[in-house]
């Protein structure tokens, strides 16, 4: 039933009312003086669980979590000064990664901006390059029209993160409530369908190519389940190979016929040079960055290109495409597959056959080979344990960035969309624990594992508290090499083995820490105790620590150097001398 206009609150009020009719459950956030008013509210009423954090970079992590976990926004809310500051980095790692966040700023009273008081900052125009849109209010009868918009905008065309700044004379002023359906919105309403012609363009070169592939996205992700079984049937149909982005795991199921595999800096070689080699590459909610492209003139060189993105201004911005489609991925998928049918689901059969034998070729180099260890756990092997025994479970991973992450992605396997959250576009250290939080909020009988490097961890290592107070049974999976371990490896392959502070000095004792919390702590250091281990953090009813000291100075392979192209790959550490300038690996 919709809210009686003529109802008249405070401006503070508005804010919970505005967050209770989009559909919020959630909020993550941490109090202060500008943000009281709005605190008592969230006080006299039961339907918002409000998470308090430890710092405002871990609250905004924790709503990306819940929101690629549930396709809904997170929201956020954290005081003026330092709060909104503290809140930057989570603001620009989700405008990278395309996470739909509402993020609410207090501020200092309106007659104050400009002086600064205290804990003053320009919210707006600091957070103006950070997020996707956002708003200074200082009228409250404008407030709750506002919040209804920055929902909108977060959640429509490429999400994004968005921020409305509430000085706290308007949360304490009076005016008429807006309900939703009354917000203007119909100045931003994205192209969802994409252009006929240009979709009847691709499914003729679907029918002719010889070599494709599908090159597919977090777009894929974004645009929610219905996209991604549409692609599934899509690339079973067609018989075509796929392979995906870092952000794109799980849109089609690793254990899937066509899938070869994550590509890029540390993807498969059987993905990269598939992208090489193809002469059809359908891009598919991705935007070609340059963890994907390498040396962008030498990218794909042998390809017709098909670009389909919500976003108009990710066509064209890197690599050049021959066929845009500008809309909603599910949208043109949708249409693809019914025309391609209609059509008479005309594949060449023939070339296609003698690709996937090319591509049988390249998968029998087994690039994820690795020199197993009875003495010493290697970080591989830990990963590939902790997949055969949670592997069917009801399992969510969140991950942290450097070596394990890229460890993660290539020895894990995922089945459905909505279960990988990692920080790909800004590569933030310190992500993984505060999102495995929000990820275990929105499910709470779930098992949620975040996969940490032992310098990651320490970033944001104080959200244990949170995990600790709402009971969260998260798992914080530690492969620790006591390095810095990305860092050390291209210092010794492309800086001449010259180790500048890459080496982690003075680690604390990680289960000691996770016992000064209340958590549990899990050391294992030997190959032979590693399952039993496993076993026992995730049978633990409550947070955990588990430290696994893993092989000093692994390498993760294979790797494309950076500006190198896709069929220029390290490979291994075996026959290195001289590769690349140094001892490192080998080019293929």
């Amino acid at each position: 039933m919709e809210r009686e206009m003529t109802e008249v609150m405070s401006g503070a009020r508005m804010v919970v009312q505005a967050l209770k009719d989009q559909g919020v459950d959630t909020v993550f956030g941490y109090p202060g003086g500008a943000v009281l008013p709005i605190y008592d509210e969230i006080f006299q009423q039961n339907d918002i669980r409000h998470i308090l954090v430890r710092h405002e970079q871990g609250a905004v992590h924790m709503a990306e979590g819940y929101a690629r976990s549930t396709g809904k926004p997170g929201v956020v809310l954290v005081t003026s000064g330092p709060g909104a500051t503290n809140a930057v980095t989570g603001l620009v790692d989700a405008l990278m990664d395309s996470i739909p966040l509402v993020v609410l700023s207090g501020q200092v009273p309106t007659f104050m901006i400009g002086t600064d008081g205290f804990q003053e900052a320009d919210t707006v125009g600091i957070t103006r390059p950070c997020t996707k849109h956002n708003w200074l209010v200082k009228d409250t009868a404008r407030l709750a029209e506002t919040i209804h918009q920055a929902f909108h905008v977060a959640t429509h065309g490429r999400p994004g993160p968005v921020l409305v700044d509430i000085p706290k004379d308007v949360q304490f002023a009076t005016a008429t409530y807006q309900p939703p359906q009354k917000a203007r919105v119909d100045h931003y309403q994205p192209k969802v369908k994409g252009d006929i012609e240009a979709i009847t363009r691709m499914v003729e070169l679907i029918e002719t190519a010889e070599r494709p592939v599908f090159y597919t996205g977090g777009g894929v992700i974004n645009s929610g389940s219905a996209a991604s079984q549409l692609l599934r049937e899509f690339v079973d149909a067609t018989g075509f190979p796929i392979t995906s982005t870092l952000m794109g795991l799980g849109a089609y199921p690793a254990s899937g016929k066509g899938w070869l595999g994550m590509l890029g800096m540390h993807g498969l070689y059987e993905a990269n040079l598939a992208m090489h080699g193809c002469d059809l590459m359908i891009n598919v909610g991705a935007r070609f960055d340059d963890r994907i492209t390498g040396r962008v003139k030498d990218f794909s060189p042998f390809s017709q290109k098909v670009h389909i993105d919500i976003d108009p201004s990710s066509i064209n911005k890197v690599i050049r495409a021959d066929v845009p489609i500008i809309g909603d991925v599910g949208h043109v998928l949708e249409d693809a597959l019914r025309l391609w049918k209609s059509r008479g689901r005309k594949v060449n059969r023939e070339a296609l056959a003698e690709w996937w034998k090319q591509i049988a070729e390249w998968k029998a180099v087994n690039c994820l080979d690795y020199a197993p260890s009875s003495k010493l756990i290697k970080p591989q092997h830990a990963l590939q344990r902790l997949e055969a025994l949670t592997k069917g479970m009801d399992r969510y991973i969140t991950t942290e960035v450097g070596q394990h992450q890229m460890w993660a992605a290539q020895f894990l396997g995922f089945e459905g969309p909505n279960r990988w959250m990692t920080s790909g576009g800004l590569g933030t250290m310190g992500y993984g624990l505060p999102a495995s939080i929000g990820v275990q909020v929105a499910h709470p009988e779930a098992l949620v594992i975040n996969i940490a490097g032992d310098a990651s961890f320490l970033m944001n290592m104080q959200e244990i508290g949170t995990a600790m107070q709402f009971r969260l049974p998260v798992k914080q999976f530690i492969l620790n090499n006591e390095r810095l371990g990305m860092v050390r490896q291209w210092q010794q392959l492309l800086h001449g083995q010259r180790y500048s502070q890459s080496w982690s000095e003075s680690l604390p004792d990680f289960v000691k820490l996770a016992e000064a919390f209340g958590a549990k702590g899990i050391q294992c250091a030997d190959p032979a105790d590693l399952d039993d281990a496993i076993r026992e953090m995730i049978a633990y009813d409550g947070p955990v620590v588990f430290d696994c000291l893993v092989e000093k100075h692994e390498n993760c392979f294979p790797m494309i150097p950076s500006g190198r192209p896709h069929n220029e790959m390290l490979l291994g550490d075996a026959e290195t001398e001289g590769a690349i300038g140094a001892k490192g690996a080998v080019l293929v």
